[in-house]
């Protein structure tokens, strides 16, 4: 065929991939895409002095009696949320189980507002107990699908304090375990600029060195819950900027509702998850994080499930809605912050998973070519699809049989799905 350019369409092409070479490169670094795995539905944050071994099951035992106390029935839990009764029906067998067997999957010991300063002894002290409480649940083998803690942060102020407490805990759990676990998690706080993820990649490495750790194995989280992590003084987005500056080594974004709300100047009656201003700093987090591999949760309702049943019945349906809402706005973890919330957690997350089963199997099953449907998906879609499921079966929303029946892919096949690179394939 004669080609109207003095080069061939062979030609043509060779020469696009030498022009895109870097930018295809960059592509592929910068946005590795979903990386699979099981994120937590939620990170219970608890002030470090609290934390011991057993810890979590304690929780999960008063998480049952709270249930025991304010909502033994379906018919009891559908009035006290205002959730539709069948859909607790179908969830609550399973909440149940899940807080007798596994009722927090991601611990954080707090160091930074939960827990103050009490003075140097005392957080020495407190850092070294944590560290030997994780030590020990994992070698009873009752650790916590994800733990770790939260120190504070690189302000001037509790800089200092923030790299003992650091150090003298990550030494603690390697002295006492042999190994850093795979799922151990940091949370840097207060973050003001992207020179202070650059100096906690920095830090990680120092340590990295000090412990004799494979360059690279320290990874932590971002807590954006300063106007300046979102958005910088040239008007380019920090939190974007932030995530490249940590070099690989971020893995998630946690959205700090009351610190956020409030150099925001919103007054304290209207903080919420639901605020306008928190919707913007949450889409721009979402932007930012979207391809990147980089998970994002939500924040907390500091309105708890104490005190009478009424109050208690008012605390569990706000709490159903925001977890309803973060989790339709594609925010699948969030925090938790008492045990009587535990309930809760599990019972929204579970009926929105149980809700989106059936339809999301059977759109699966016809773009997979084995069912009809008035619906033609295209791969993004049939990729969300996926996703949903696999969450769903993650966190225990979902029993593989039910899935394999209903869209005829197995959990494998659900994972695969769901972690592709859409419009990327080679």
């Amino acid at each position: 065929m004669a080609s109207d350019t003095p080069l061939g369409l062979a030609d043509l092409a060779t020469e696009l991939d030498a022009r895109l070479t870097e930018a295809d490169a960059r592509l592929d670094h910068e946005y590795p895409g979903d990386q699979g795995g099981r994120q937590p539905i939620h990170s219970v944050y608890v002030p470090a002095d609290r934390v011991g071994p057993g810890f979590a099951a304690e929780w999960g035992a008063q998480a049952l009696a709270a249930l025991e106390e304010f909502a033994p029935g379906v018919a009891d839990m559908a009035r006290a949320t205002g959730m539709d009764e069948s859909a607790v029906a179908d969830a609550l067998p399973r909440v149940r189980d899940k807080l007798a067997r596994e009722p927090i999957e991601d611990l954080r010991a707090d160091f930074e507002d939960g827990y103050g300063a009490p003075g140097d002894e005392v957080e020495d002290r407190d850092a070294v107990a944590v560290a030997r409480a994780f030590a020990t649940d994992l070698a009873k083998g009752r650790a916590t699908p994800y733990f770790g803690l939260r120190m504070k942060g690189m302000e001037a102020a509790g800089r200092h304090r923030g790299v003992r407490t650091l150090g003298l805990f990550l030494k603690t759990l390697l002295g006492e375990h042999g190994s850093l676990p795979d799922n151990l998690v940091i949370t840097l706080p207060k973050i003001t600029s992207v020179e202070q993820v650059e100096a906690m990649v920095w830090l990680c490495e120092r340590f990295e060195e000090h412990l004799g750790l494979p360059s690279g194995r320290l990874r932590f989280e971002l807590q954006i819950e300063t106007p300046q992590s979102i958005l910088l003084p040239d008007g380019t987005v920090a939190v974007a900027r932030m995530i490249q500056a940590g070099q690989g080594r971020v893995s998630a974004l946690h959205y700090g509702t009351y610190d956020y709300s409030a150099a925001c100047g919103i007054t304290a009656a209207y903080q919420s998850l639901a605020h306008p201003a928190a919707d913007h700093a949450k889409s721009v987090m979402q932007v930012a994080a979207a391809g990147t591999g980089v998970w994002l949760s939500d924040g907390s309702s500091n309105i708890l499930p104490l005190g009478t049943p009424e109050e208690v019945h008012a605390a569990w349906r706000l709490q159903a809605g925001l977890i309803r809402r973060s989790l339709e706005r594609g925010f699948y973890q969030g925090w938790d912050l008492h045990p009587n919330q535990l309930p809760l957690r599990y019972l929204a997350t579970y009926a929105f998973y149980r809700e989106a089963f059936a339809p999301a199997a059977a759109r699966l099953k016809a773009y997979l070519g084995q069912a009809g449907g008035n619906v033609m998906d295209e791969p993004a879609t049939a990729q969300a699809l996926a996703v949903v499921l696999a969450r769903g079966l993650r966190c225990g929303a979902l029993e593989e049989a039910e899935v394999v029946d209903a869209c005829g892919i197995d959990a494998a096949g659900i994972e695969t799905l769901a972690t592709r690179r859409v419009g990327q394939e080679k």
